[in-house]
């Protein structure tokens, strides 16, 4: 299902209480940027919380900071010693990213990677105990390759938008990259034995996977 405005506005009044900080995450959003649904949003928010609190994780590798809203729900769980990276490639964006880490006081536990993210998963000598897909949808498949060596048995992936708007139900008519790229994502997720995965009809389509083998 990909949900209505009324079903949003109803998930997210019997979610609990969007704290301060994010709700003025939001507001400057939606003031300060072109496209402000790339946040993830409130009830994807405590999503991501209860999954990171969950698996308790030391390091978490985020695709795609934006201007932060995500990050610092998934900062949430991390153990006292752990960090979070994130790649951004837009460098207009990350001023407002990296104010709201200082205001959350997680500056020290949130650490921003400007540029290709391609490039910086490759470059990171990171054990991921918990990652979060939301950057270039035609690129899933890419980050997904260079992940899946890093994530420890065990640790999970979420990918976000695999729904795309209904369009991957239908890659003859919808063949722009975004479609496609999202289209390949899930269906080499649904053939890799080495992954647990399903799809969360929550928004836009979140992936949840979680590693099972090497």
């Amino acid at each position: 299902m990909i949900q209505s405005d009324i079903w949003e506005k109803y998930l997210s009044e019997n979610a609990s209480i969007e704290d301060e900080l994010l709700q003025e995450i939001t507001r400057v959003t939606h003031l300060k940027t072109v496209y402000p649904q790339m946040l993830s949003g409130h009830t994807q928010g405590i999503f991501l919380q209860i999954i990171s609190k969950l698996v308790k994780p030391k390091i978490v590798l985020e695709i795609g900071t934006f201007t932060g809203y995500s990050a610092i729900c998934l900062a949430k769980g991390l153990e006292n010693n752990g960090i979070l990276h994130t790649c951004e490639h837009d460098d207009q964006i990350v001023p407002i990213a990296e104010n709201f880490f200082v205001k959350a006081g997680l500056q020290n536990k949130i650490k921003i990677h400007e540029g290709n993210a391609l490039e910086t998963i490759n470059k990171l000598d990171i054990s991921i105990d918990l990652a979060f897909l939301d950057g270039d949808k035609s690129q899933y498949t890419e980050y997904y390759n260079l992940i899946f060596p890093k994530l420890k048995i065990g640790g999970i992936l979420l990918a976000d938008n695999v729904l795309w708007y209904g369009k991957v139900l239908d890659t003859q008519t919808n063949k722009d990259p975004n479609t496609l790229g999202i289209a390949k994502f899930n269906e080499t997720l649904a053939n890799d034995k080495r992954m647990l995965q399903l799809i969360i009809p929550l928004r836009d389509g979140l992936m949840m996977a979680m590693k099972i083998n090497d």
